[in-house]
Formats: structure tokens, C-alpha cells, sequence
């Protein structure tokens, strides 16, 4: 069963730094896609991030983009998404999803976490 869990959200600072986590499970895929999208209140869902890890290909948001870092961590089967300089308008909650590489369908999606830029 595909399963992805989130973590690592919370409260922070305008200009401050917070990493998420994404733990992905339950493949059998030799490579995968981990997307993270972001959807705040009265808004619709907004994709911020992608990583293909067959090449380590990722996509960025204009709105994100020279801020975040989506990278694979060191442990198998996790990655995390580094936000930087994180600004009021990136309050959001933030899901991941699993796919298959490339980064064009999602098959499994996270509970997401919450996180307010705010001072």
C-alpha cells in the first residue's frame, strides 16, 4: 500500500527557515517522483515543488523559486523540502504526494502540515 507521511511544519518568523519531511512507502518502483504542493485558506492547490529521483530532475515554482529546496535525503525513501527566506504568503498547508518518476501522475497523498509564516 502507497503511503507518504509528512512532517516538519509549524510557526516561524517572516525571513526564517523550516524543513519539511516526506517518508514514502509501500513501492516496489526502482525510481519514484516526491511532489509537494501547498494549499491555503480560500485558495486553490498549488504545486511548489518535484523531485524525480532517477536523475535527481526538479521543478520550482515561480513563487519559490531560489528560496525552496526539494532534495533526497540520506535515509532511503525521504525527502525533504528546504524553505528559505519563507515569507508571510507561503502559510499554507503543505502535502506531498508519491508517484512514478517523472513527475506527472500521483498515486498516494499525505495527511499534509500546517505552516504559518508570521511574526
Amino acid at each position: 500500500q502507497l503511503q507518504v507521511v509528512e512532517s516538519g511544519g509549524g510557526l516561524v518568523q517572516p525571513g526564517g527557515s523550516l524543513r519539511l519531511s516526506c517518508a514514502a512507502s509501500g513501492f516496489t518502483w526502482q525510481y519514484y517522483a516526491i511532489a509537494w504542493f501547498r494549499q491555503a485558506p480560500g485558495k486553490e492547490r498549488e504545486a511548489v515543488s518535484c523531485i524525480s529521483t532517477s536523475n535527481n530532475d526538479t521543478y520550482y515554482a515561480d513563487s519559490v523559486k531560489g528560496r525552496f529546496t526539494v532534495h533526497r535525503a540520506n535515509a532511503k525513501n525521504i525527502i525533504h523540502l528546504q524553505m528559505n527566506s519563507l515569507k508571510p504568503e507561503d502559510t499554507a498547508v503543505y502535502s506531498c504526494a508519491l508517484g512514478r518518476d517523472g513527475c506527472v501522475n500521483f498515486y498516494s497523498w499525505g495527511q499534509g502540515t500546517q505552516v504559518t509564516v508570521s511574526s
